[in-house]
């Protein structure tokens, strides 16, 4: 049995945007319980070189929507990178989310072979369609959502694997 370059990719990528909604919101209702500013949350970080919190949810979005997009050879949506807020950061999520679900499975047909280049700042690179999902998009979108978790929990939100894992049932 075979599996579809959609069925590898959105379907996972979905259901761990959706739980990454549920953890960011888990937060506002942990700073209100608190009695904080939840804003305050968009710019913490676990090491002062690391990225914060605003830009993991943002690149975790990206890679997302990016991936999808070059794997299916179409123009992924543009976000401005501008969320100074937990509700900002949410509706992110919430568009990413809503730009997955309208990808038809079809546009992915040759996904596995179609060629992906990406340019970075440092270097190019060039990949097959199925090593640009599992070498590139996969490892990058799961370390960022892993990261969000990570700064929340270390301050203070109670949340847990379970919250990150959502339900596998």
């Amino acid at each position: 049995m075979s599996i579809s370059m959609y069925d590898a990719s959105v379907p996972a990528l979905l259901h761990t945007l959706e739980n990454l909604k549920v953890i960011l919101q888990k937060a506002v209702k942990h700073a209100e319980t608190k009695k904080f500013d939840p804003n305050v949350l968009v710019g913490v970080r676990l090491a002062p070189d690391m990225l914060p919190l605003s830009k993991q949810v943002q690149i975790a979005s990206d890679a997302a929507k990016l991936g999808v997009a070059r794997l299916t050879g179409t123009e992924a949506p543009k976000f401005e990178d501008n969320e100074t807020t937990m509700e900002q950061l949410i509706a992110r999520v919430d568009k990413t989310i809503s730009y997955l679900r309208g990808v038809d499975p079809k546009q992915f047909e040759g996904a596995e072979t179609r060629t992906v280049n990406i340019a970075t700042p440092n270097r190019s690179f060039t990949f097959p369609g199925l090593t640009y999902l599992r070498q590139w998009v996969q490892p990058n979108f799961f370390f960022h959502v892993t990261t969000a978790y990570a700064l929340l929990r270390h301050n203070g939100v109670d949340i847990g694997k379970a919250d990150y894992l959502g339900n596998v049932a």
